[in-house]
């Protein structure tokens, strides 16, 4: 199986290439690679400490993998913190500002024996973090031939997953971790299934992430003035699907202020939603925050964790589509959340388990969205569910500071 992983690679190489002259994203992944190790060899050479790498496969990832690089910092402040992207979508949002905590940011190469080997030396880490799954044989293997501590962390399982369906290749990459800690029981068990006995429940480390961005929220006060005292949704990465669900809803509630943040940033969706809508609406960038509108577009990246302060309630976009964002930000502000149903929900624990918990609702279509959003406008049930997401929030809490606490005794053993 080793050979035929190999040969896999091999031909996905040449694939990307020849692709990549016909399809502009794909030619960004490759040419996005270039130098890729000089600037590794670059940064090492003037940075000689200790060094800690984290891989991530995109902008998702990354944010659980923040919570837990802070913690380390904070506990071991000369540490060196490396981390890779494999998608350029989350590598060429990160890169656009400056981390805190993270020295260095690079992509990670294809997972050949070679590039892996030159890649794990050339960095040389002292211990090495994968996050959630996005896990590559051979650079796996090159830190473990190192003998380098090896984590993986807010660890998410199907059953279905190769990793649990047969023994072999790619279960085995799973016992190269020293330490898994999982993001919930399910996968803890589907661990312990197979035999892997190194492991724990630690929880979702974004809990820490989305308490971090409410305690430090960016202040808006043009914003806070429009609000005023109006009952407000915000609605977050929402895609044509899920403003097929909210328009009704909109024009039915003009009492309503409403955030809508859209997935795609173009003004042409922005536009016929606009044109589709009872109310006034305009785009954040053309606001004159002396006018009043009903509706603000939020047309630029970054803005959108911050301002579910202002919201009653939220909606997370994405479940009709290519896959449901992060309900876990408005959470953070203790603000119950709607989300559309969701076609693979084990892909997704976390939407059944604030459905479980009370503070997150499920909706099909216009008709299940008025509903959940009219007992969200009965004080009691609302009341109920902004306590349920407190609750849940305060019992997640924490599970950086639990990874890096367990992660420095087992490393000090070794």
């Amino acid at each position: 199986m080793k050979w035929i992983y190999r040969i896999g690679i091999f031909f996905a190489r040449i694939l990307l290439l020849i692709s990549g002259l016909f399809i502009p994203k794909i030619r960004h992944f490759s040419s996005s690679r270039k130098n890729l190790f000089q600037r590794l060899i670059v940064f090492r050479s003037k940075n000689k400490g200790e060094l800690a790498w984290f891989h991530v496969a995109s902008l998702g990832e990354y944010e659980q993998a923040r919570p837990v690089i802070a913690e380390l910092k904070r506990l071991q402040p000369d540490q060196l913190v490396v981390v890779s992207f494999f998608s350029p979508s989350g590598y060429d949002n990160v890169i656009k500002k400056s981390q805190p905590n993270v020295d260095f940011i690079t992509y990670l190469p294809l997972d050949s024996k070679k590039l892996a080997d030159n890649f794990v030396n050339t960095l040389n880490p002292s211990m090495a973090f994968f996050v959630k799954y996005d896990l590559w044989y051979h650079h796996i293997a090159a830190v473990k031939s190192r003998n380098t501590p090896l984590f993986l962390f807010s660890a998410s399982f199907r059953p279905n997953q190769i990793y649990f369906r047969s023994d072999g290749f790619f279960r085995k990459i799973l016992f190269q971790f020293d330490y898994i800690f999982t993001q919930n029981k399910n996968t803890f068990d589907l661990l312990k299934s197979i035999g892997y006995q190194h492991t724990s429940v630690t929880g979702d480390t974004r809990f820490d992430r989305v308490a971090e961005t409410a305690r430090n929220q960016k202040d808006y006060p043009e914003m806070a003035k429009w609000v005023g005292d109006k009952p407000t949704l915000v609605a977050g990465s929402v895609w044509q699907e899920d403003m097929d669900l909210l328009i009704p809803l909109m024009n039915s509630k003009p009492g309503y202020r409403w955030i809508i943040a859209p997935h795609d940033l173009s003004p042409e969706p922005m536009n016929r939603w606009s044109d589709q809508l009872s109310l006034s609406a305009v785009r954040y960038s053309l606001w004159d925050s002396d006018d009043s509108p009903d509706v603000l577009f939020i047309d630029n990246i970054g803005m959108l964790s911050s301002l579910y302060q202002f919201a009653r309630i939220a909606y997370v976009g994405g479940a009709f589509g290519k896959g449901l964002h992060n309900i876990l930000e408005p959470i953070g502000f203790k603000v119950p959340v709607i989300f559309g149903k969701l076609s693979k929900v084990d892909k997704f624990p976390e939407a059944a388990e604030s459905q479980a918990k009370g503070c997150g609702f499920e909706v099909s279509d216009a008709e299940s969205l008025s509903l959940v959003f009219e007992k969200l406008e009965q004080p009691e049930f609302y009341q109920e569910s902004v306590k349920s997401a407190q609750q849940w929030l305060d019992m997640n809490i924490g599970a950086a500071a639990k990874i890096i606490e367990k992660v420095e005794k087992l490393v000090s053993k070794k």
